[in-house]
């Protein structure tokens, strides 16, 4: 089943006295780039994550934020008198220090010294880290299940094009096969022709071997074994677009071959009529490539 690399999901929670936003997206990648944005000091919480999202999205390059926020902690703060007492004994030191290069500095305020780090804290205690790591990956799996109902969701989708693609390949397969039959009785005649003209040009010419030359030239410009390759290629696309598990890598593959057989299709042409044909193929094989580019 085609699932794609494009997908979003975002989740509210609460939870050991914090709330909290998931917020989950990816777009196609050549292999899984997990970036996570997560806050400090909830130990366990990273890998615990890097795993959940591993076990559904296998491709794709992907990011995950999580915002948290302390209800009724709203920035209340209680003095420390531990860090009060050496925030005023630094700053004597700096006066007195001032004071002995004959400087002066202005008296601090105490919102100044409010802001020194360690004067002042929290009023609220911090959350218990474990109970809040716990609370956020308990709310995880509904997160990622919405993750990827869009991916698949997406997947179908893109199944859905990829199968027209792949059916109109296989009917300008079936055009050029008859643009091939259809041309035979001229390039033989074209053939025959090029043989009068060697022998009427050289008599002395030996016509096995120039026979067997242009014989040569017609076996290099049969299309049978391009044609059979892209049928087989068609059936192996449709079996890819029914297959479980990742199956990107092996569609861009599957449609590098698809290119290379309608570049020789071209190439061994000989006609008006299966050039046409081959550079709609052509035109169909790169527009596929565009799409496989989303498939995980």
């Amino acid at each position: 089943m085609i699932v794609s690399m494009t997908g979003f999901a975002a989740r509210q929670g609460a939870g050991a006295g914090c709330d909290w936003v998931w917020d989950i997206r990816s777009v196609n990648g050549k292999g899984l780039d997990l970036r996570l944005r997560l806050p400090d000091g909830i130990e366990g919480l990273e890998p615990a994550l890097r795993e959940a999202v591993g076990r559904v999205a296998s491709r794709g390059n992907v990011s995950v934020t999580l915002r948290l926020s302390r209800p009724g902690a709203a920035e209340v703060a209680q003095l420390n008198p531990a860090g009060l007492e050496a925030a005023l004994t630094l700053l004597e030191r700096i006066t007195a220090a001032a004071n002995a290069r004959g400087l002066e500095l202005a008296a601090p305020r105490a919102t100044d010294l409010a802001t020194l780090r360690g004067v002042t804290e929290p009023a609220t205690p911090a959350p218990d880290t474990g109970a809040l790591r716990a609370a956020l990956l308990a709310d995880l799996p509904p997160l990622l299940a919405e993750f990827d109902a869009m991916r698949r969701a997406e997947g179908a989708a893109l199944a859905r094009v990829l199968a027209g693609q792949i059916d109109r390949i296989a009917a300008l397969t079936e055009a050029a096969a008859l643009a091939a039959e259809a041309r035979r009785p001229e390039a033989a005649e074209a053939l025959r022709a090029a043989l009068a003209r060697v022998m009427e040009s050289a008599p002395g010419a030996d016509p096995a071997r120039v026979a067997q030359e242009l014989a040569m030239i017609a076996v290099k410009s049969d299309v049978t074994e391009e044609l059979d390759r892209l049928r087989a290629h068609v059936a192996a696309a449709r079996a890819l677009l029914h297959m479980p598990g990742p199956v990107g890598r092996k569609f861009d593959f599957l449609a590098q071959e698809f290119g290379r057989e309608a570049n020789t299709l071209c190439s061994k042409a000989g006609s008006a009529a299966l050039t046409a044909i081959g550079l709609d193929l052509k035109h169909v094989i790169d527009q596929m490539r565009e799409q496989i580019q989303n498939v995980e």
